[in-house]
């Protein structure tokens, strides 16, 4: 049945917006990449796209940039954490 959920999603964007929905807190671009076990670069690319549809947010703090779901973001993960469980 794991497969049945990759048939619908992209897998490490739709893990990086569960990883992302599991904590309020801004989280690090490296951190995100580790959890959905991916290089920094692609997770990068990853949050840019999803930036582009407006469901992550970057905070700059100095020279570190955290992201933060989106109210949109959040509701988008719920749905796809949803589908994730019917599928588990």
């Amino acid at each position: 049945m794991k497969d049945s959920f990759n048939i619908f999603f992209r897998k490490k964007p739709a893990m990086m917006l569960i990883a992302l929905r599991k904590t309020s807190r801004a989280r690090y671009g490296s951190l995100l990449a580790k959890e959905v076990d991916c290089t920094y670069s692609h997770a990068v690319k990853i949050l840019q796209s999803l930036e582009k549809f407006g469901l992550v947010a970057f905070e700059k703090k100095g020279r570190i940039k955290l992201i933060k779901l989106t109210n949109k973001g959040q509701s988008v993960a719920d749905y796809i954490q949803k589908i994730r469980e019917i599928f588990s």
